[in-house]
């Protein structure tokens, strides 16, 4: 049975199994703010998503991640569509994501009906990454 949940501080190991970005002081105030989920199959974590305020307005999804052992099953569907349900009910009309150029994660937003709105280079030695796709949906 999936479930979908806020994340919890006694969820700190498993987050980091998957989320490699977060500062340790970040995390803290995801649980604080209730801006993480976790998604479990059973009672086994499977999945995870993060999300922040972009222009302090408007909530950007900075983190999907399913364990691997359980990807291509539609459990990243799921927790996508339970956030948008519940920033929809917060009161949020539109949503912000991102991937990278190079990730075929831009293919699985474009299905949920993310519509392509910009993207960004970095090209500062120590940050520099392919370019970051941005996409944009109403709620």
């Amino acid at each position: 049975m999936v479930k979908i949940r806020y994340a919890q501080a006694e969820d700190e190991s498993f987050w980091y199994r998957l989320d490699r970005h977060l500062p340790k002081t970040e995390f803290a105030n995801k649980i604080r703010d209730k801006r993480a989920y976790l998604l479990q199959l059973d009672e086994t974590p499977a999945g995870l998503l993060r999300y922040n305020l972009f222009w302090d307005n408007t909530p950007f999804c900075t983190m999907l991640f399913i364990d691997p052992a359980f990807q291509g099953k539609g459990y990243g569907r799921q927790l996508m569509e339970h956030w948008e349900q519940d920033m929809k009910k917060q009161g949020f009309g539109m949503l912000l994501v991102s991937t990278q150029a190079d990730e075929t994660a831009q293919c699985f937003y474009r299905k949920l009906g993310y519509k392509d709105c910009g993207g960004l280079t970095i090209d500062i030695p120590e940050y520099a990454q392919p370019m970051e796709l941005f996409f944009s949906k109403a709620i």
